[in-house]
């Protein structure tokens, strides 16, 4: 008896890849290219070894009195629990996958990858002495600083000087317009004072008469 259930087993056991697998979607999926596809045939080929590691066989010997009595239902169990196991790493993965944004990084690192062509210069790389990676992305970003600070320095001193020339004007007209001012009050009060002897000769000459 041992024997027989050894032999159906073994049998079983070679039939696993066949039918201890999840049918296939039939949908009409997204072709996926570059390392998106690269990563989902990585978890494909780790879930046929996990399965491949919990064979039917194993499963059997675990479960060998149910066996000896049902082993259509034990069979049965097994597909079931493979097939659940199966959806739920699924599940748990494209969880992963949404909630770090997996895909969209992936597919910008393949654009990136494109977008670099045939370039043939080296990248950078890290050195792993962050003080001068730290040096070397921080020195350029300095100096394109002191280039803008230099330009807009030179602006505001043209914009100053401009001002300046403006405000000179503007007193110089001040001073013109003071000065006309002082002349016309020296002229008004000439002509009173030549009012005022106007009057007392005027005067004089009355009470002689």
């Amino acid at each position: 008896m041992a024997d027989k259930m050894e032999a159906e087993e073994g049998a079983s056991s070679s039939e696993d890849a066949g039918t201890s697998q999840p049918a296939a979607d039939t949908g009409a999926a997204p072709a996926q290219t570059g390392r998106l596809l690269i990563f989902n045939m990585l978890v494909e080929k780790f879930l046929k070894g996990l399965v491949e590691a919990g064979s039917y066989q194993r499963f059997a010997r675990c479960y060998r009195k149910f066996y000896k009595i049902q082993p259509e239902i034990t069979r049965s169990i097994y597909d079931q629990f493979v097939s659940q196991l199966h959806a739920s790493i699924n599940a748990e993965i494209q969880d992963i996958k949404d909630e770090g944004n997996l895909e969209a990084l992936l597919e910008s690192l393949d654009k990136l990858e494109r977008e670099a062509g045939d370039r043939s210069e080296p990248q950078w790389r890290p050195s792993g002495i962050p003080e001068e990676d730290l040096c070397s992305h921080l020195v350029p970003y300095l100096l394109q600083q002191r280039e803008y600070l230099r330009k807009l320095l030179k602006e505001k001193q043209q914009e100053n000087a401009g001002l300046a020339v403006s405000v000179l004007a503007k007193r110089e007209k001040i001073e013109m317009m003071r000065r006309e001012i002082e002349k016309r009050q020296k002229a008004w009060q000439d002509l009173g004072q030549s009012q005022r002897e106007l009057v007392l000769s005027l005067q004089g000459s009355g009470d002689t008469m």
